[in-house]
Order: C-alpha cells, then structure tokens, then sequence
C-alpha cells in the first residue's frame, strides 16, 4: 500500500526523496558512513507521506513548502529514534544493529542532534511562521511525553488520561506538526486546518495502540521483540485493559509490581491478557480512533489523495516488519 501511495505522488515523492537526501550532506566521512547507514536501514517514511498527501487532498501543489516540511518530519522522526535507542538502551531496531550498538551512545546521540538541526534548518525560513511554531512545539511535546512516561513508570500508577498524554506527546505531536505544517503551507482555511489537525491526532493515537498491542502480540512476529513495553516499566494500552477488568486487589499487585518487572512478570501478565480478552478490549479502543480519523476528513473535497488518506487511516490497525 506504501509503495502504491508513493507511486501515487509521484514527482513530489521524488522531490521529498532530493531534499532529504540534499540535506544530510556533509564533508565529515564518520557522520556520512553513519548517515548511509541510517538510510540503508529506513523505514517506510510514513509521516512525509502523510504531509504530501494532506497538500494534495487540499488541491494544492506540493512545492518546496509542503516538500520542506515532509522533509523535516522524517529528519525529526529519524533524530527521535537515535535518541530512544539512547535513552533505551535499544541494541536493534528494524532487525538491525542501532547506531548506539554499533559505534557509540555519544555517535548516537551527535547524529540525532545533526539529523534535528537539519531538520530546522529546513523550516525555519518557511513564510508561514505557523509551521515553525509547530515543530517547535513538537519538540517540547517529545521531552515532556517522555519525562511524564519516565515519572510515571517509578510510580507504576499510569492511568488512560496519563497513557494518551504520553502518548500525543511521544508519537501524534510529529503526526500532527506534519500534517498541520502541510495545511498550512497549502493555505488552507480554518475548518480545514482543524480537519487536518483532528485527523493528524487520532492517526498518531492508533498507530502508537498499534504499537503497543504488538508488544503483547508474539504471535503476529513481525520482527520486533515482544514484553519489551512491560521490563521498561511502561503501562501502555493493553495492560490498561487488563487492569480494568481484573478483580482490584490483582490490579493494584500488577502495578506493583511494574515497578520492578522481571521475566516471570512478563508471563503472568501475558497470560492473564489471554485469559480476559484484553487485546480485543484494545483493538476496538484501536478502531475507534480509525473511525474518528477518518470522519474528521469530511470537511476535505473528495479527491484521490483524500481517498488514500482514508485508506492509510485503515492500515493504522495492520503493521508489518
């Protein structure tokens, strides 16, 4: 489906795939070998693709603008994820070694750092001041999702309103800093910025659900390990749905003991998910941010690209590696 959407932009997927590429040049040999790297190892660029398709849904060209700031979606996504892997301790990630694991935390931390200044470097003369505000919002939205994941896993007393702020902060805020910046740069209306916006948000929430409900899947083995989510302390949405429905002196030894996970945790955990159906509970939490993303197109004139945009808010709820 990615693939048959790029296909779809055609020569604005071209004109993403120059600008990204222009804008990690670089005389430093070390910085250029990690830069390949990276890119040899991508994934499948979806937040550029979602900005270019928003441009397009709106009628506009996807000119350096819109292009510019798709390019500064996946600079900054990419900077993300050098900087978890740090934080996280990841030794791989897409079935291979993180840049962490295979030069340094420090190489790993630098690079982030460059791939983000490349990033703003993109946007920052950008004629809609709006859309540096955005991605500047974006960044403070990043560090405090991650400071309250970190306050609230010591704790083990993460609650839905806790897990959704986490959530918007971590992963929608980039969803929406790319698609807003592209209604921006489209000059768009207001009902249609909030249509973008509102999309852009309930995207993000299902495709971090998706995330998380993958974590207690090892069935679906895609590639990724899984009870990953529950040794980091982190109550995500399954686990939520497990505790709502638990008598409440379980829950409340469950959360306890979150504090301080272990293997034997992991399966207990897994088990119960098993016994009370707790993956179904979220996948129709899952489905419903699906509908809600795709009702909030409405405001939007059909188009094809509007088309595809309803059809990437389905492939929110399937992942592959």
């Amino acid at each position: 489906m990615y693939k048959e959407v790029q296909k779809f932009l055609g020569p604005a997927w071209t004109d993403f795939q120059r600008c990204f590429a222009e804008s990690l040049r670089t005389d430093i040999p070390l910085l250029e070998k990690v830069n390949r790297f990276i890119l040899e190892h991508g994934g499948k660029k979806l937040r550029p693709t979602f900005t270019l398709l928003i441009a397009q849904a709106l009628g506009a060209p996807c000119d350096e603008r819109v292009v510019s700031c798709a390019a500064a979606s996946e600079l900054l996504h990419t900077a993300t994820l050098l900087h978890d892997d740090v934080a996280d301790e990841s030794t791989v990630r897409r079935g291979a070694p993180t840049v962490m694991a295979l030069y340094t935390p420090s190489t790993a931390v630098l690079v982030g750092d460059f791939w983000l200044s490349r990033a703003m470097d993109l946007i920052i003369d950008h004629p809609d001041k709006r859309v540096l505000h955005a991605f500047s919002k974006c960044l403070g939205d990043l560090a405090r999702g991650e400071m309250l994941q970190l306050e609230r896993a010591e704790k083990g007393d993460t609650t839905e309103e806790d897990y959704r702020r986490i959530i918007y902060c971590k992963t929608t805020s980039l969803f929406e800093a790319a698609m807003v910046s592209a209604a921006y740069s489209a000059g768009a209306g207001e009902a249609e910025i909030a249509a973008c916006r509102s999309y852009a948000c309930h995207i993000g929430q299902a495709f971090q659900m998706m995330d998380d409900i993958l974590d207690y899947s090892p069935e679906l083995a895609i590639g990724k390990p899984t009870g990953q989510d529950i040794m980091e302390k982190k109550i995500t949405l399954p686990l939520l749905c497990l505790l709502a429905k638990v008598p409440a002196a379980l829950a409340r030894k469950l959360r306890r003991r979150m504090r301080k996970p272990d293997a034997e945790l992991v399966e207990e955990i897994f088990s119960l998910v098993r016994q009370y159906d707790a993956l179904s509970d979220a996948r129709r939490v899952l489905e419903e941010e699906i509908r809600q993303a795709t009702e909030a197109l409405a405001p939007l004139p059909a188009s094809e690209a509007k088309n595809y945009l309803e059809k990437m808010a389905g492939l929110m709820a399937v992942r592959t590696a």
